[in-house]
Order: structure tokens, then sequence, then C-alpha cells
């Protein structure tokens, strides 16, 4: 047997079940994710870098530009439940293939798009396809390695949502000056498509949410299939203080590159790029802050103060956001929005955290109630932010609710969220 084959040891908790792959081959996928998840990204930074130019096409004033942006996560908040129990349960390979391909149609597809309404479905169709990156990703990656290994593969999969938004902040305006919004859509969509070819090559053929084909089924496979959600104050708390998190994730992602154009008055090209910047920060930092982690972890530190003390750091770090929409000048606002990305650190965490606490065969599930939660963050930061600039004429008020919010979170993860282990696992 290869020497760095996954099987299951006696350091390997009895209910957690690792894929029997190699280890370059569990990098690879994690790679792979990684990279779908940059796609998942660019997929929705394109309709924000856009706005501009498909307002003044199609005529939409604030709160029809807040009701586009919030449509997205009207269906991606719903299926998070459902895909996270089709995770633990279905054919990872072909879930993840057929959600991946089914969002890549949506995008290119809003490239013919003739009305508010017509656009809205699109926007709908990208979220039931886009509702796979978490739930699927995170289970993927409970399933390749052991809790005190998690957070550098988590904090590199979710990295490449960030670096997709830095990629769209340079190629995005690019092609939007070059061709159009329209032809722009279509392009970013259909050739995504390409991500399928490795997909196959690379991850197993038979993976049934925590087992694979060579793992005899349970005894008892009706009460595997339809048992019923563990839920607790961990899950409680895992969802208050993701739906922060997500809130002030998503003010940034939908409104940023509107503020930057209509309040700094940046051309189209110049607020891309200026947004790349702290999108850059936040990637970057995922990885780096699972890897302080989990290096923290292996010489003795306390897994739970660990990850939660990384977390508090880095959402104290967000409360820069309000004085970036104050400040004097356009670079003075994207130096203290760059601070804020700082966040970035808490999000392998994030992962991890969930990952400790959910049941093994429950953690597709969980991370789908974890981002059904966040995302309903998703729904009402692009609203409230468009009904505060309507109300106030200013971004100020939108950006320090967001702040306030993210750093309310660390409530949840530390008076509700418990130690970092399974249920079954912990001492009385």
């Amino acid at each position: 047997m290869n020497p760095d084959t996954r099987s299951e040891t006696s350091s390997t908790p009895p209910a957690e079940v690792l894929f029997r792959v190699s280890n370059s081959r569990r990098w690879w996928i994690v790679s792979l994710l990684s990279i779908a998840s940059l796609i998942n990204y660019l997929d929705r930074a394109t309709i924000s870098l856009a706005l501009p130019l498909v307002s003044t096409d199609l005529g939409l004033n604030p709160i029809s530009k807040g009701l586009l942006l919030s449509s997205f996560f009207w269906s991606y908040a719903l299926m998070q439940v459902p895909i996270g129990w089709c995770a633990d349960r279905l054919n990872l390979r072909w879930l993840y293939a057929g959600t991946f391909a089914f969002w890549c149609l949506a995008q290119g597809l809003t490239g013919f798009a003739g009305s508010l309404g017509v656009l809205i479905l699109f926007r709908i169709m990208l979220g039931i396809g886009e509702s796979v990156y978490l739930p699927g990703g995170t289970k993927i990656v409970s399933l390749l390695y052991r809790s005190h290994e998690r957070g550098l593969p988590s904090g590199i999969f979710d990295f490449g949502t960030r670096i997709g938004l830095v990629l769209g902040g340079v190629l995005v305006p690019w092609l939007l000056l070059l061709y159009g919004w329209r032809r722009t859509f279509v392009l970013v969509g259909f050739a995504a498509l390409l991500w399928l070819i490795p997909w196959f090559l690379v991850f197993p053929s038979r993976v049934r949410g925590g087992r694979t084909n060579s793992q005899a089924p349970s005894s008892d496979p009706s009460r595997r299939r339809f048992r019923p959600l563990t839920f607790n104050r961990d899950l409680l708390g895992i969802c208050l203080g993701f739906f922060c998190f997500d809130y002030y994730w998503y003010l940034l992602l939908t409104w940023l590159p509107d503020y930057l154009v209509t309040v700094r008055h940046l051309t189209v090209l110049r607020a891309g790029a200026y947004s790349a910047l702290p999108f850059l920060v936040f990637g970057v930092s995922e990885p780096i802050g699972g890897w302080v982690a989990d290096r923290l972890i292996r010489m003795g530190w306390n897994e739970t103060r660990t990850r939660k003390g990384i977390v508090t750091l880095a959402f104290l770090s967000g409360l820069l956001l309000i004085p970036a929409s104050r400040a004097g000048s356009a670079t003075s606002a994207i130096i203290f929005v760059i601070g804020a990305s700082l966040v970035g650190l808490a999000t392998g965490n994030l992962i991890v955290i969930l990952q400790c606490c959910a049941p093994p065969e429950e953690v597709g599930v969980w991370t789908g109630m974890e981002n059904f939660a966040g995302n309903i963050g998703g729904v009402l930061a692009p609203l409230l932010t468009g009904l505060l600039i309507t109300q106030t004429g200013s971004y100020a008020p939108g950006f320090a609710l967001a702040a306030v919010v993210l750093v309310a979170g660390l409530l949840a993860y530390w008076f509700v969220v418990g130690e970092l282990q399974p249920p079954g696992h912990r001492t009385p």
C-alpha cells in the first residue's frame, strides 16, 4: 500500500471516516475545490462590477439594484439545507459536477436577459447551482483530513472565493469595456465548464456521503438515510455567528464596487482594481489564519481557545470599515477597507469549528444550516444598505451597521458554541 494512503488508524476518532486516497491526490482535490470557489465568486462578482452598466441599460434605481443583488441569495439560502443533506448521502463526485454545470449555464444565460425580471430569474438559478460550494467543500475536507489538519485545507478551498473577486476586479472591467456586459456574462459563464475535465479525472468515482465503495454500508440503511438532524446549542451558536460574518462579507461583495464608482467617482476599471485589493487580502488571510491555528494546536495549544481567539482578532479588525466610509479620499478609504479585510483570518477556523462540533455524518447538513443562516445576511445586507442609502444619502450608516453586526457575532462563538469536539466525544 502507498505510504501516504489514507486509512483509519487508532488516532482517528471512531466515527470519523477518511477517504482512502493518496496525500497528493487529496491536495489535488482541495486545489480543484479552490478553483471551483474562484469561479463561484467570479460569477457573483460579475453582477456587482457590471451593475453601473446594467443599471444604465435597464434604468434601475437604488432599490431595484438592491433587489437584483439580493435575489441570488433567495435561492442560495433556501438550498443550503437540502444540498447539505445531499452532500451527506449522495455521490459527491456527481453532485458537485452537476450543480457546477448548472451554475455555469445560469451565469452564461444572464447575458441574454432583457429585463429586471429575467435578470432576477437567472440570479435565482445561479443561487441554486452555487449552493453546493460550502456544504460540499466542507464535507469533502472533513473526509480528507483529521480535525487538527483541517485549518489549512479549509482556508485553501475557501481562499478561491476571494481570489475569484480579485480576478474579477482585474478581468471583468476589462471585458466589460471591451465586449459590454452581455457578452461578458456569456464568456465568464460558459468558459468555466472546462473545470469539469480535471474534476472527473481526479475525484474518486464512487463516494457516497461519508463512505467510499470499499466501506461497508450501515446495517440499517433506512436509519442512516432518514436520521433526524442533531440540533443543539453549538449549531445555534454557529448559525448566529455565521449570520453576522456573512452580513459583513456580503456588504463588501455587493456594494463596494458601486460605492467606489458612485461616491469616490472612480471609473469602472479603477473601481474593479481598487476593490480587488481588499478581496486579495481577505483571501490570502484565510489559509494563513487556518495554518497558524493548526500549528499552534500541534504545539499543544487548546484547540477551542486557539480557533476562537483567532476569530476574535479577525472580527475586531472589521471595525475599520467605519472610518473607511468617512475617509477623505478614495486611497484612504481603500487602505481602511484593506485593514478591515483581515476578517479573512477567521474563515478557515470558522469552517473547522463546525467540522469539530457536528456529528461526522451530518457535516454537510450542518454546513447547510450554517450557510442558510449566513445567507439570510446575504439577503438583508444589500437590501438594508440600499434602503439606508436612499434614506440618508450616505453609505456610512450601512457600513457601520455591518461592522457592528460582525463584532456582535463573537458573542455567539464564545458564549453559545462550546468545546470543539463532536457531541459523542465530549466528556461530561
